[in-house]
């Protein structure tokens, strides 16, 4: 499936962003990006709401669209809830999960399994929300599984920043692995344990996340 120009474009303004280029407060100047990007508004417009929602950047009305970088106690503490949800998404999801739904996540842990194999951070991490997407609704809880969605849409481009960690892709292969064989199993309190390890920033991989940070933050 084609993608949307205003994802490849929030994609692209979403590294920017990360990587320093546009610093913490700055006003992202709509005619000088969309011609950047060879785009209308609409498009670009559409790329700005999807990284408001990331709170990436902050649209304030009649001034504008600023840059916001969370600070890592910020982040930090979204990250410990969003591994708590994820935990008891897949708790309910061991006693719920359909026979179909099983299948759909073996052959999504395939794709991901494809992409470690081409160390496609990016391929990866698309299959990795499906696979996310998956045990969210399987919960069999309408609300729960919104509540992480929400969530999930606020720090996709922190989790995505982690998969480029070195050795991260087949580590969280591993992970996917212990997930569902929990869920076969029928396994609430593993399935919880495997979602909540895999889903916290701990040890390498905070120390990542905030060295991003902190190079970031150095820009001015």
């Amino acid at each position: 499936m084609e993608r949307k120009r205003s994802d490849i474009i929030a994609d692209e303004l979403e590294s920017l962003i990360l990587n320093g280029s546009f610093a913490d407060g700055e006003r992202l100047d709509e005619v000088q990006l969309a011609e950047r990007f060879a785009v209308s508004r609409t498009p670009l417009r559409e790329a700005f709401q999807r990284l408001a929602l990331s709170g990436l950047v902050e649209q304030l009305p009649r001034r504008g669209v600023f840059v916001r970088h969370p600070g890592p106690v910020e982040l930090v503490e979204m990250f410990e809830v969003m591994a708590e949800l994820e935990a008891a998404c897949a708790r309910f999801a061991a006693m719920r999960i359909s026979d179909e739904a099983l299948e759909d996540l073996r052959a999504t842990n395939a794709r991901c399994q494809r992409a470690v194999e081409d160390r496609d951070s990016d391929e990866y991490y698309r299959e990795n929300e499906r696979f996310h997407d998956i045990i969210y609704r399987q919960s069999g809880n309408a609300f729960l599984a919104n509540e992480s969605h929400r969530l999930h849409r606020r720090l996709m481009p922190f989790r995505r920043l982690q998969l480029r960690l070195r050795g991260r892709l087949r580590q969280s292969m591993a992970e996917h692995e212990q997930i569902v064989e929990a869920l076969e199993r029928g396994d609430a309190d593993g399935a919880a344990d495997a979602t909540r390890a895999h889903v916290a920033v701990q040890g390498e991989k905070f120390n990542h996340l905030m060295a991003n940070l902190k190079k970031v933050a150095s820009v001015s």
